[in-house]
């Protein structure tokens, strides 16, 4: 049998392509060597899944072109993932910053594209590893566990090589690569910092603590939570700052965003110690570390303008210069892969290799944390889907 569509992984992007190509009458077979389909949906958001977020835009993705991406999420927008969620009847909510999260378990999700897609006439084949991929004159031959198809298309969407203990690999850049497409350098995004030993050692006894704060790297900079580890720093801001941050560049830390901290200090005079007065508006071991760390002693009426003014500016910028991330093990995005100058917005389709896609987090295109790159995968899936 020659397939007209063969879809290597059953995640995200890779099941809205199968279910669009499928209900426009495809004969479509998908591919994962996964025992089920859609792990990443499954475990994400806590096990809710953060499907979508009602602020999708260009400059919230990461790309050397970030206007590649445009034309996919114009054509199958966050409101058209929406109306599925709603036709499907699961229920969902809005948590932060536009970030949709379903009401109950993430597997809804995952439940209603494997539906959608046997609704579709889609064939399904979980436990069954792709291999090399062949153009022979007008068609394509995949080496599977099960033998080799033959299809007229292919759509990659094997992901990046975050969470590899999920079975994520790099095949797809590989893939790529042996058909003379570029890729763009990868590294790990959404993850958080680590440090060096110097840094840690006080940062450890304030492992567990978390604020709201602002986080930074050069001109971009996040208003999230933010949370100290063993390792380092992670949460929200963190994340999405880690993808902008390169080896041997500083963070800066606002904990106190939106805040006059010179003035309230100022306001604050009395025979409190400064731990005390930091204690009203941060933790008390985060408070009472940034004493220690000002080398500040005594009361605050007797300590100098001069001294609150400086205790304030560290506040407002705290400087921190990371030494890495802790990798794809908990990356929960690859940041890079396939260079959108070879591919077409419109269809995904490789420039160069007629009938051969790409979609999903394989691409040049990374989003925030929030949603953004579920629909990203939304998206791209479903323009392959229109056109193979």
């Amino acid at each position: 049998m020659i397939w007209d569509a063969i879809i290597l992984g059953a995640g995200a992007a890779g099941m809205m392509a199968a279910i669009e190509a499928g209900r426009r009458g495809r004969g479509v077979l998908v591919i994962d060597h996964a025992k089920s389909p859609g792990e990443k949906i499954r475990i994400s958001g806590g096990g809710r899944c953060n499907f979508t977020n009602l602020g999708i835009a260009p400059d919230r993705f990461l790309s050397q072109n970030p206007r590649f991406a445009l034309s996919a999420l114009k054509r199958f927008s966050q409101w058209d993932f929406i109306a599925r969620m709603d036709a499907a009847g699961i229920a969902w909510h809005e948590k932060t910053l536009g970030q949709l999260f379903c009401d109950g378990s993430a597997m809804q999700v995952v439940e209603m594209l494997v539906r959608d897609m046997d609704r579709a006439g889609v064939t399904l084949w979980l436990g069954c590893a792709p291999g090399e991929l062949r153009r022979v004159d007008d068609r394509f031959e995949v080496e599977t566990s099960r033998g080799v198809q033959q299809s007229r298309a292919v759509v990659v969407a094997t992901g990046g090589k975050s969470i590899p203990k999920m079975g994520a690999t790099a095949y797809g850049y590989r893939l790529a690569e042996a058909f003379g497409l570029p890729v763009v350098e990868t590294r790990p995004a959404l993850v958080p910092l680590t440090f060096a030993e110097q840094e840690l050692a006080w940062m450890r006894p304030l492992a567990g603590v978390s604020l709201p704060g602002r986080v930074s790297c050069g001109k971009t900079g996040f208003d999230e939570a933010l949370l100290f580890t063993h390792r380092g720093l992670s949460g929200p801001a963190v994340l999405q700052v880690s993808s902008y941050w390169r080896e041997g560049g500083a963070i800066s830390l606002d904990l106190l965003p939106g805040r006059d901290v010179a003035a309230d200090l100022r306001a604050a005079r009395g025979k409190v110690a400064l731990r005390t007065v930091l204690g009203r508006w941060l933790p008390e071991r985060l408070a009472r570390h940034l004493e220690e760390a000002a080398g500040v002693t005594g009361s605050m009426a007797e300590l100098p303008g001069a001294v609150l003014d400086r205790v304030a500016a560290g506040l407002r910028d705290w400087r921190l210069v990371p030494v890495g991330s802790e990798g794809y093990r908990t990356a929960e995005v690859t940041l890079g892969g396939i260079d959108t100058r070879a591919l077409d917005g419109r269809t995904m389709a490789a420039k160069g290799v007629p009938g051969l896609h790409f979609v999903g987090e394989v691409v040049d295109v990374t989003g925030w944390l929030g949603g953004y790159n579920f629909q990203w995968a939304w998206s791209s899936g479903w323009a392959a889907g229109q056109a193979v």
